[in-house]
């Protein structure tokens, strides 16, 4: 079954849950995992792709946009705002304001969670549909750190 694992934030804004989602995906290719990271809209990915560039000077993770036409499919980090990619079921870490329905194959779902209204409404919707489903659920409040 998926683990699931929402990592509370205080920050409140979008600019800053792209900024921490670079750190956990730095850090789980760091470990050797794949990971997609699912967007809602090609504007966001690309905002991300750039980010995943420069967020840090000294880190390095290689990635993709997953829906552009030469996107090499065994690239470590995925960005996607489309359907299914259907390559790989390591790890998904969601900046979707939709719970992508493929989720469950993978064997780690990530939310990232900011204190923006939008941002609260549909992660509660996600939490409910998980816990109510029976997935093991880890809350890494950050706001304690």
């Amino acid at each position: 079954m998926t683990q699931v694992d929402f990592y509370i934030l205080a920050a409140q804004t979008r600019a800053e849950q792209m900024l921490f989602a670079c750190r956990v995906v730095e850090k789980a290719f760091s470990k050797g995992n794949r990971v997609l990271i699912q967007v809602d809209d090609e504007r966001t990915a690309r905002q991300l792709d750039e980010q995943l560039w420069q967020f840090r000077a000294d880190a390095f993770v290689p990635h993709t946009l997953l829906n552009a036409s030469d996107a090499p499919a065994d690239c470590p980090v995925s960005i996607s705002w489309q359907a299914d990619p259907g390559h790989h079921h390591d790890v998904m870490l969601n900046l979707s304001s939709q719970l992508p329905a493929f989720f469950s194959r993978f064997q780690r779902f990530i939310a990232v969670v900011v204190q923006e209204d939008q941002v609260l409404d549909y992660t509660r919707s996600h939490y409910k549909f998980l816990k109510d489903r029976g997935y093991p659920i880890n809350n890494i409040d950050m706001r304690l750190r």
